[in-house]
């Protein structure tokens, strides 16, 4: 496994609460990074060597603005390209949002993706993401458009094959299954048989929360690097081996839950939708794996 970029989830803290999240961020939840543990992250990454990468995310990432800019001052110092992902709260006009993104202008990044959808602001209010967005482009950041599209209506039009883009589908896992994933059109649990979202063979980018667990998928972990660190969890990882990563490659979600004896419901969304349930059943049997309790709405 040569991975080469790092996702930080800086805090799992978030000032929305949106249907499609499925990392259950919002405003009271428990996780947040601080200078020491995003230290320790970065001169892990370091010892790694393939990482060219870091991106800090969340969550939202601004509600801890000053270390955020240290993270980014780190990660530049230790030469690693940064990328920034923000819902833009902070945004209230184009003016005030140049002031919040001078710090990151002078710091430079490669990267800003900014949430720019109905689920975080409708059309009959005021759009911050698109303050940030105009900012951006006059401080000469480079900056991109996040836009989750409603699952209801492009499952409804074309045949969907499941893979999330960013700026495309929502993931039917975490919050979105509870929220979103009721009346939709599914398909049989049988038909799920690969993955089409991750490939554990050839991971190319993991991320890491603040309790320090690290994930090759949004709560599927191959260790803690708060106990092991990052080169022997990436050294010692063999996915076919993994209890949960195993059978997904072996046979997909519909393999997961085969191999444990979890007993489906008839139809599922996707891919996610399927392995997503199979897993909060697993839960008890592999509780340092399927962690942490927030990624699964605890």
């Amino acid at each position: 496994m040569t991975i080469t970029g790092l996702h930080l989830l800086q805090t799992y803290q978030c000032n929305f609460e949106c249907d499609h999240c499925f990392v259950y961020s919002r405003p009271n939840a428990n996780g947040v990074m601080r200078i020491g543990d995003i230290r320790q992250i970065l001169d892990q990454a370091e010892d790694v060597g393939d990482i060219t990468a870091i991106c800090f995310e969340g969550g939202e990432p601004f509600l801890y603005y000053q270390t955020l800019l240290w993270g980014l001052r780190e990660a530049k110092k230790k030469g690693f390209r940064r990328l920034l992902v923000t819902n833009a709260y902070w945004a209230t006009s184009i003016e005030d949002a140049e002031e919040w993104l001078l710090p990151i202008a002078e710091i430079g990044i490669h990267d800003l993706a900014v949430s720019d959808d109905a689920y975080h602001y409708r059309k009959d209010e005021e759009n911050y993401a698109k303050h940030a967005y105009k900012a951006a482009k006059t401080l000469g950041l480079p900056v991109g458009s996040i836009r989750i599209e409603d699952p209801s209506e492009y499952l409804n039009e074309v045949k969907w094959g499941g893979k999330p883009v960013v700026g495309g589908k929502v993931q039917f896992k975490g919050r979105a299954v509870e929220k979103l994933a009721e009346g939709l059109p599914t398909k049989p649990w049988t038909e799920f048989d690969k993955c089409l979202d991750e490939d554990f063979e050839n991971q190319g980018r993991i991320h890491i929360d603040p309790l320090g667990y690290v994930h090759v998928c949004q709560g599927i972990t191959i260790g803690n690097l708060k106990k092991t660190p990052l080169t022997d969890l990436f050294s010692n990882f063999t996915p076919h081996q993994h209890p949960i990563c195993g059978p997904i490659l072996r046979g997909g979600p519909a393999e997961l839950a085969r191999a444990f004896k979890v007993e489906p419901q008839a139809g599922y969304v996707d891919e996610c939708h399927l392995c997503y349930c199979t897993r909060l059943k697993l839960r008890e049997k592999f509780p340092e794996i399927l962690a942490p309790g927030q990624m699964y709405g605890e």
